[in-house]
């Protein structure tokens, strides 16, 4: 059972009965770690597998968790979901918790209800607020908020409520009162009823302590109160269990998860014994590196358990970081990008594009598929199959007979959008409202790059006129567009938003848009808020194997006003050239330019170097050097005579840090020559023959007997 385990995860298979945390870097075998701990103690009959709770936040997962403990033979543990969980205890005690009568029907989603209790209170609501308050609702129950406490709950939480705390509370009244007589109950509900049938009826209570004994639970940094009071009435006191989570992948506080509950277990738990596991063993160093880099800037609670993850991969390409003009050029280079990767012999379903909002997939969608690479969503609809945009569709349509055909474009657009409740001011508050405004602007967006290409018509065999492109070219262009974006795809290169790519990894990742106003977004205002940005990020960067794309656009669109890189990424040098390379949209293609800029990485412990001389080197200031004290000294002496010859103080040959890189790292190629920072293709020129002839054993005087060096102007 401890073959393989690297020493950390042995000491958390073999940790004592009692309380354990494991705070479990991304990549670090958490799941390996959690399952081989039940087996070992199953195994070896310290526990009985049946007297195991293991939980956690998805189905998936908790299959994954039964697939390996089956396969490390502790068959008869029970590995749910918190609701799973709580829905079988709450289905078999029914007849005992409610006197006979059934269990109430589970309601799926709460949006049609929601809807009606909106319309109680006043308040006319589409299907986007209506999943806001639904949303708000949710959050409300999981943090153990009742409707007459709500208001204060809210402002004590900073909540961006979707309408005025107190209407927002009339409808949850509203809501609790349309569910009782209808008869119904949601999630929420299955868990406090969990929780009251141990609580409130010691039979009940006493017959579930008695089966589960031992209780494991997954990714404990997004446990809510609602779940935390259920696990302490399956505990009632006892302190077997162990927890498995990352501070630094909290992402969820906007649903009510906190990771005070990781934070606090020591104190909550005395004599609770504390596992790192921080061998990464997805991702490259050079991955790794990064990641640490970003998340080392982090502060507030969860920063007090950051874990500095150690790479144990073979090394990688160095991540890059491409700077572009405009979001279309981004799109499409990121999608040529993925084609190279494809015909190099990467499969499309190990690629993925990550973005913080699905508004920004249309972009990705239109260039993937002109760049005949699949695609699929993940965790939200394609682009023209979200309900907002097919309305808005209609409109525009309907618009062509009713608005002037002189009217500019973009006027037209945001004309024809006002009649579906778009407006071009600030987005309302809430997710799903502020999603569904996000989805229209980018249709606005989208007029303006369109309008920028005038269309060409033939006025006779040698001339032509450019005329302004029309409603109705556009509606033309949508509709276009919309039909070969649904071209059904089975295995493709997947588009994901940050959120829905947590547990989920790629041997290729794009993170894309990286500018401030989108990482982080603007609606991210408190501290806690730019915190839960950065982690965010950092849980991205995580997501990749091997390779790792960063970008982000100087404009949203062809001319448009300049943004700001994200605040965090690396300070990097930027110094290096540029590239040119193809961009723009359809028609209209032209060149535009394109910055890139290397993220250089520790090759002794992958981290990501930020410093001149530490990028020239090639390592850590701190990292041991292995460097060749006699290739240095001929070095040196080669140098000194070089400098001479040509009446130049010794650094404008090479400086001293240069020496240091090339004794360290011996070069036996010009490519990895010139790869050494402050050696460009000028001195590659002039000196790469005679260095590589001293890396490789000659003497000083075999390659510079009588010979003088002569500067070219």
């Amino acid at each position: 059972m401890l073959a393989g385990l690297d020493p950390e995860q042995r000491s958390a298979v073999t940790a004592p009965a009692g309380p354990v945390c494991i705070l479990a870097g991304a990549g670090t075998g958490k799941t390996r770690a959690i399952t081989s701990r039940i087996a070992h103690r199953a195994l070896s009959g310290e526990i009985s597998p049946r007297h195991v709770l293991a939980v956690t936040f998805t189905a998936r997962a908790a299959a994954e968790m039964r697939h390996r403990l089956t396969l490390l033979g502790a068959q008869g543990v029970q590995a749910r979901t918190f609701h799973a969980a709580a829905l079988r205890q709450v289905r078999y005690f029914a007849p005992r918790l409610l006197s006979g009568r059934a269990m109430p029907e589970l309601l799926d989603s709460k949006v049609r209800l929601v809807t009606l209790a909106a319309a109680r209170v006043g308040l006319r609501t589409d299907r986007a607020a209506a999943r806001d308050l639904a949303g708000e609702i949710e959050w409300a129950k999981s943090s153990l908020v009742e409707p007459t406490d709500y208001v204060v709950a809210a402002a004590r939480a900073l909540r961006d409520t979707p309408h005025e705390p107190a209407k927002v509370a009339e409808v949850f009244t509203a809501y609790e009162q349309l569910k009782r007589s209808n008869g119904v109950i949601d999630f929420e509900d299955m868990l406090r009823a969990a929780v009251w049938g141990i609580e409130e009826h010691p039979d009940v209570g006493e017959q579930i302590r008695t089966q589960y004994r031992h209780f494991v639970v997954d990714e404990y940094q997004d446990v809510n109160p609602l779940q935390q009071r259920l696990l302490d009435a399956w505990l009632a006191g006892r302190n077997d269990l162990t927890v498995v989570g990352d501070a630094s992948q909290t992402i969820y506080s906007f649903t009510g998860a906190t990771s005070a509950y990781l934070v606090d277990f020591p104190r909550r738990h005395r004599n609770a014994t504390v596992v790192r596991l921080v061998r990464d063993y997805r991702s490259t160093p050079q991955v790794v590196g990064l990641a640490n880099a970003v998340i080392s800037q982090a502060r507030g609670t969860e920063a007090r358990l950051r874990l500095e993850l150690r790479g144990q991969r073979p090394p990688g390409p160095e991540p890059d970081l491409r700077i572009f003009t405009d979001e279309p050029a981004e799109a499409n280079a990121v999608a040529a990008r993925c084609r190279a990767l494809i015909d190099a012999g990467t499969p499309a379903k190990e690629i993925a594009v990550l973005f913080r909002v699905n508004a920004q997939s249309e972009a990705y969608e239109k260039a993937l598929t002109e760049a005949a690479v699949p695609y699929v969503v993940q965790g939200a609809e394609r682009f023209f199959e979200r309900t907002e945009v097919r309305q808005a569709m209609v409109a525009l349509r309907a618009a062509t007979r009713s608005i002037p055909g002189e009217t500019p474009l973009p006027a037209a657009v945001v004309e024809a959008l006002t009649a579906v409740g778009w407006a071009p001011d600030a987005p309302p508050a809430g997710g799903a409202a502020r999603e569904r405004w996000e989805a229209l602007s980018a249709l606005v967006q989208l007029s303006e790059e369109y309008a920028a290409s005038p269309e060409v018509v033939p006025i006779g065999e040698a001339a032509s006129v450019e005329r302004p492109v029309t409603l109705t070219d556009f509606t033309e262009e949508l509709a276009r567009r919309a039909a070969q974006q649904h071209v059904p795809t089975v295995d493709g290169v997947t588009l994901a938003s940050l959120h829905s790519a947590k547990g989920l990894e790629w041997d290729a990742v794009f993170l894309i848009g990286l500018a401030e106003g989108t990482m982080p977004t603007t609606y991210a205002k408190t501290v806690e808020q730019v915190e839960e940005e950065r982690r965010l990020l950092y849980v991205g960067i995580t997501r990749a194997r091997q390779w790792l794309w960063l970008s982000y656009a100087a404009a949203r669109s062809p001319g448009g006003r300049a943004r700001r890189p994200s605040r965090f990424l690396p300070q990097l040098d930027r110094s290096g050239g540029t590239e040119r390379a193809a961009g723009g949209v359809g028609p209209a293609a032209k060149r535009t330019e394109r910055r890139r800029t290397q993220i250089v990485s520790c090759r002794i412990c992958g981290a990501t170097l930020l410093a001149g001389p530490d990028r020239k080197l090639g390592r850590c200031p701190t990292c041991p050097s292995d460097i060749d004290d006699e290739l240095h000294e001929r070095l040196r002496e080669w140098r000194q005579r070089v400098a001479g010859a040509q009446k130049v103080p010794a650094y404008v040959v090479f400086t001293d840090a240069t020496l240091i890189a090339l004794a360290e790292r011996r070069p036996e190629r010009s490519e990895e020559l010139i790869a050494i920072a402050g050696i460009g293709p000028r001195k590659l020129g002039l000196y790469g023959e005679s260095v590589l002839a001293l890396v490789g054993g000659a003497g000083v005087d075999d390659v510079c007997p009588e010979k003088t060096f002569e500067i070219s102007s």
